[in-house]
């Protein structure tokens, strides 16, 4: 059994044949996705965070508001760049939007993707100190968020406070959320930082491209960083047993509409390999077939197979509507082919 979510990167724009020409359409339309989603029997919706550019930034009124409209589905991000994060307002964001979800916030967090801006971290006024890099600051804000939701009290309290203090002693972050600190996921793009991840107690999302570390196909070095990460965790010795994700493009062709938007067979069938951030990256395919033959291509995925959590890449301009079509037609005709459900 796999959980099956999708994962919006929220864009919106004026182009031809888009429903989302707007910051509000697409907030809006999230929200019903994630109502739409649940509905069909999906198991998350997971939304991309990117500044500076037309798609989602914010994601707690986001989460918040898409959690006050549901009731069962998980609600995510894919991921949080915590290079623009004050981890202490980011925890009261975090549990306040958790509380409202009854506890169903699971929280994608990792060093982020390429900019569409150079050092777009500074307008938000953060700088690497001298002698570490902003991938540090993301990992030690990272460190900080998870001891602050995880109910570390640290601040000196007035001797003279406002309202009386419920405990003696330092003071956290409130609102706390039970279960949080379990549901922190870390974005990794190499094994080595899946390692990490494991060390830190967090679970693991991997994406639809990585640090190419051996020349061979994306699934099966995915499928390794996986096995790295469990490693890991195992020799960490924590108690609870970890979630690991995988992001997939993945379209069941059943009618003519997908046929259109998806059938024409020249879709990334094939990896590709390319530099993004000064590093050789692997890049993952997209699937796009009628079920038969879909099911028989998802069977030699490694990494799907290794994974307990599938999130669907979603072309969210293409309308709710339409989405929700794409993930009923995946957990119908292909799904329960493969075990899944």
């Amino acid at each position: 059994m796999k959980r099956i979510g999708f994962l919006s990167f929220g864009h919106w724009s004026n182009s031809p044949g888009s429903q989302t020409r707007s910051a509000s359409d697409v907030l809006l339309q999230s929200i019903d996705l994630a109502v739409a989603a649940e509905e069909v029997g999906a198991d998350g919706a997971y939304f991309r965070v990117h500044h500076y550019a037309n798609q989602l930034a914010s994601p707690f009124p986001l989460l918040a508001a898409a959690g006050a409209k549901t009731s069962r589905i998980e609600l995510g991000t894919g991921v949080i760049d915590m290079r623009y994060e004050n981890p202490l307002y980011m925890a009261e964001d975090a549990a306040a939007a958790d509380l409202i979800a009854g506890g169903r916030l699971q929280l994608g967090v990792s060093r982020g993707s390429p900019e569409q801006v150079i050092d777009g971290y500074r307008y938000f006024g953060y700088e690497a100190p001298e002698g570490s890099t902003m991938a540090d600051v993301a990992r030690n804000n990272t460190g900080v968020f998870l001891k602050v939701i995880d109910g570390a009290r640290f601040a000196e309290p007035n001797p003279r406070p406002m309202f009386a203090n419920p405990h003696p002693g330092p003071l956290g972050i409130q609102p706390q959320s039970p279960g949080l600190r379990d549901r922190i996921w870390w974005g990794a793009g190499s094994d080595s930082t899946a390692v990490w991840a494991a060390e830190q107690g967090m679970n693991l999302m991997s994406s639809t491209l990585k640090e190419d570390e051996s020349g061979e196909p994306f699934h099966v070095q995915q499928r390794k960083q996986i096995e790295a990460y469990r490693a890991a965790w195992a020799e960490a010795g924590h108690e609870r047993e970890p979630r690991v994700s995988v992001s997939r493009s993945i379209f069941a062709i059943v009618n003519d509409m997908d046929r259109a938007y998806f059938g024409g067979g020249q879709r990334d069938e094939s990896d590709q390999f390319g530099v993004i951030d000064d590093f050789r990256a692997v890049f993952g395919r997209s699937y796009a077939a009628e079920p038969d033959a879909l099911i028989e291509q998802l069977r030699d995925d490694e990494a799907i197979a290794a994974a307990d959590t599938l999130l669907l890449t979603v072309p969210n301009q293409l309308g709710v509507d339409y989405n929700a079509h794409v993930l009923e037609s995946l957990l119908t005709h292909v799904a329960p082919a493969l075990g899944w459900r």
